[in-house]
């Protein structure tokens, strides 16, 4: 019964596949359409709409796929689901950041500024002869998704926001500058971080910060609870002025750094261990009793160090006004430092970027899919705690009002 039933499929798919223009592509994506089916109902569990016991997720619509074939090009229509993600087996999934890696790769050969190693590295990926037409084309999907990242809206109110800075060689107008490209992070109520902005600039002024901050105003963010970032004085000031209400984190990392600075390099290891401590203490007053006790240890002997210390103390405590979260998960911008590591890594391959574009193609692909792991991560700080800390920030505005 089960084989009449299949060669009746058969015949009625072959008799809908001859009358189209190519037979045997057709076949093909119908082959793969229905493995698809196969394969991610097993995933989830059951079939979209069927009721089961050992469902492990739900459907959750669908996404467009292109794939190239030796047959010819093939769009799909490839499910999704809530949890767990899903590429179907057949296809050699290529992430955004891959592609916007050969991107630069192919647009660094038309402009004439490759190297021998982007060379070394397009020939690996079987690169050659490339045109600026087959670039425009093989740019435009990745160009549309990186103006959706950029202009997306956002919530408004954001209890913490981590921002930093990395500088890349790009060329501009014929010649290599140094730019400074902006990063923002942000814990969002419900306590999940997200990537929020990345925007290049050509110097990091407190100017170019504003800006920075007012286009998050613009798409809808209104406040923040929590800044945390290093001590450049622009930062500190575009804070001042663009998040009225909010407080200021100087990175705890980044302190340690300037104070052991100033600090002999044999004493460095004994001067650290007793320096970590203050910021490991339950609370602030604590933390400024442990500090009392180095100055007194350490004032007479290293008193450029302790000067250092004492100027930014307070600056650096302030995650101690939050003591519903985690002081690791808002005490530094480590989560930051390791996304910027992240970048320079893939962007190291290519050494100057051949125009802004490129590097933010390359950025914000390898951004987003950053991000769509965080969706798959339990929150980073706990959704009640999360809201707490805007609580705080509506009373202290409400009183200042008053």
């Amino acid at each position: 019964m089960a084989q009449q039933h299949y060669k009746a499929l058969f015949k009625k798919a072959l008799l809908q596949f001859i009358t189209e223009p190519d037979p045997f592509l057709a076949m093909l994506k119908w082959v793969m359409t229905e493995m698809m089916r196969i394969e991610v109902e097993a995933k989830v569990g059951a079939a979209k709409g069927q009721h089961s016991k050992d469902r492990a997720t739900h459907f959750s619509g669908f996404r467009a796929r292109r794939v190239d074939t030796r047959m010819g090009t093939v769009y799909l229509v490839v499910p999704k689901i809530r949890k767990g993600g899903y590429v179907p087996f057949f296809i050699s999934e290529r992430k955004r950041s891959e592609q916007a890696l050969i991107a630069v790769v192919q647009e660094a050969f038309i402009n004439g500024v490759s190297t021998r190693k982007i060379e070394r590295l397009a020939h690996a990926m079987g690169i050659e002869n490339i045109s600026a037409s087959q670039v425009s084309e093989f740019n435009k999907e990745l160009d549309l998704q990186v103006a959706d990242f950029q202009t997306r809206p956002l919530a408004e109110e954001y209890p913490f926001l981590i921002i930093d800075a990395l500088y890349q060689k790009v060329r501009v107008e014929g010649r290599v500058v140094s730019m400074a490209v902006m990063i923002a992070c942000g814990v969002n109520p419900a306590g999940s971080r997200e990537i929020l902005a990345v925007e290049p600039m050509f110097d990091e002024s407190e100017d170019s910060w504003r800006v920075f901050f007012r286009k998050l105003k613009a798409r809808g963010m209104k406040r923040t609870a929590l800044c945390i970032s290093d001590a450049h004085a622009g930062i500190q000031a575009a804070v001042r002025k663009e998040w009225l209400g909010a407080s200021w984190q100087r990175c705890k990392v980044h302190f340690m750094r300037n104070i052991l600075a100033k600090v002999p390099h044999k004493e460095k290891g004994r001067f650290a261990a007793h320096l970590k401590r203050i910021w490991l203490e339950p609370d602030k007053k604590s933390a400024k009793r442990a500090t009392a006790a180095l100055i007194d240890d350490y004032g007479k002997r290293f008193p450029d160090a302790v000067r250092c210390l004492e100027e930014g103390l307070e600056d650096s405590l302030s995650f101690y006004d939050f003591p519903e979260v985690d002081k690791k998960r808002i005490s530094s911008t480590n989560g930051q430092e390791r996304l910027n590591l992240e970048i320079r890594r893939r962007s190291r391959v290519v050494g100057v970027f051949p125009s802004v574009p490129s590097f933010l193609r390359l950025t914000i692909c390898y951004l987003i899919e950053y991000s769509e792991d965080w969706e798959n991560d339990r929150s980073y700080i706990r959704q009640d705690k999360a809201q707490g800390s805007l609580d705080r920030l509506h009373e202290l505005m409400a009183q200042a009002a008053n």
